[in-house]
């Protein structure tokens, strides 16, 4: 059994790849991702980016947050804390908590921890085919969708209209807190 979450994401990258019968390069033309670093990805080599996992997923045509939950869980009703997976950015220190179950439900929750005066940014592919809520829980968050920016403070729920690029910062010397909730293809 794979050990750590960079093994497990590059196993389930190259189970998703092979699935649609797509070579690396074929992938990588897709994604924008070199194939050589596709390659270590998949063999747990390289500590993928957030805005990496975004454009595979996005090639892929699934949410990131779906392509983490398959390469992380098991089904069931009850996921426990001490069994939610996370996953830190190497790049921003970005802490990703998935908190629901995988289940037939087609919601994702996800607990995100964004370090003082950090950004991650994510393409417009991140968001096709599914819809997203943002809500801050503690802190204050700067999400730019497209051309618009949204300055959001804790308890403030956006919901993301059509997709575009976007940037969530946090401009502040405090971390931020947010949850994204995904309604996903069941």
């Amino acid at each position: 059994m794979l050990d750590n979450i960079d093994e497990r994401l590059g196993a389930r990258i190259k189970i998703e790849r092979e699935l649609r019968g797509w070579s690396l390069t074929e992938l990588a033309k897709r994604s924008g991702v070199s194939r050589a670093m596709i390659h270590k990805v998949e063999r747990g080599d390289a500590s993928p980016t957030a805005m990496l996992l975004a454009r595979l997923s996005g090639a892929f045509e699934i949410s990131m947050s779906t392509l983490m939950v398959r390469a992380e869980m098991q089904e069931g009703m009850l996921l426990r804390k001490r069994q939610q997976p996370v996953w830190v950015d190497p790049v921003t220190g970005y802490i990703r908590t998935h908190v629901s179950p995988r289940s037939s439900t087609p919601i994702d929750v996800i607990d995100v921890v964004l370090p003082p005066g950090k950004r991650s940014s994510f393409p417009a592919s991140s968001y096709a085919h599914r819809k997203h809520l943002v809500w801050v829980l503690r802190g204050e968050l700067v999400f730019i969708e497209g051309e618009t920016t949204h300055h959001m403070d804790e308890g403030d729920c956006l919901e993301l209209g059509p997709p575009n690029d976007c940037t969530f910062a946090n401009e502040t010397a405090d971390e931020c807190r947010y949850a994204v909730i995904v309604l996903r293809e069941a």
